[in-house]
């Protein structure tokens, strides 16, 4: 398993560089945003931990800049900064978790542990996304799961590409409205549960095992039951 670690202070690159390799994972250390943000983009990485203070680009912009090429990987932000506006602020901008500084090693063992063991969308032949039984293809436009296909109207197919790009990660209501919608989040509106559940009657509703979960006060995720 291949760990891109972007972290400016040297000591505390190689202890996580010497500890995560003492448990037989591969580690790629970068001390500068710019360099976290090329190396994610053009290699193939199993998780992704960044610092938030770095030079050239800072660990919000490069997770942002990752989420657009490479919205699956599993990004964890290690940083000192643990204001809950640090925190909302990085989750904001894509991380998916975030420890800060000082943590103990263990804990770090099983965030990435968590985060890795998700389940996750396969990207097959001619653009089609996989996810257990799920199939959706980006050319044709059909969805099928378990090899039967299923009708979908243009707004269904955008909210399931979007589940299916972010498998394992927890979907606001704002951060779905402004993607599928590209509008700001109106809380007066149910627009974004009334189109999950159509979706949910499509796809959950006549198989064996759910696939769209809901986190109360939080929002939606994809992932197998």
């Amino acid at each position: 398993m291949r760990i891109l670690v972007a972290e400016d202070e040297m000591k505390v690159a190689s202890f996580i560089k010497q500890g995560l390799e003492e448990h037989g994972y591969e580690v790629i250390v970068v001390y500068e945003g710019g360099f976290a943000k090329r190396f994610a983009v053009e290699q193939d990485f199993d998780l992704i931990m960044l610092d938030v203070i770095l030079p050239q680009m800072n660990g919000f912009e490069v997770c942002k800049a990752i989420r657009e090429v490479k919205p699956q990987v599993p990004i964890l932000m290690l940083t000192a900064l643990g204001t809950t506006e640090d925190k909302v602020q990085g989750l904001d901008s894509g991380a998916d978790d975030y420890l800060v500084k000082p943590f103990q090693f263990d804990e770090l063992l099983a965030r990435i542990r968590a985060l890795t063991r998700r389940g996750t969308t396969q990207v097959l032949a001619g653009k089609v996304l996989k996810f257990a039984d799920l199939e959706l293809d980006l050319d044709t436009k059909d969805a099928k799961r378990a090899g039967q296909l299923i009708k979908l109207t243009a707004k269904e197919f955008a909210l399931l590409e979007m589940f299916l790009c972010n498998a394992g990660k927890v979907l606001s209501r704002v951060e779905i409205a402004a993607k599928v919608w590209n509008i700001h989040f109106d809380t007066g509106t149910n627009m974004v549960d009334v189109y999950v559940n159509h979706l949910r009657n499509k796809i959950d509703k006549n198989f064996p095992t759910r696939l769209i979960h809901t986190h109360v006060g939080m929002g939606y995720v994809m992932k197998e039951e």
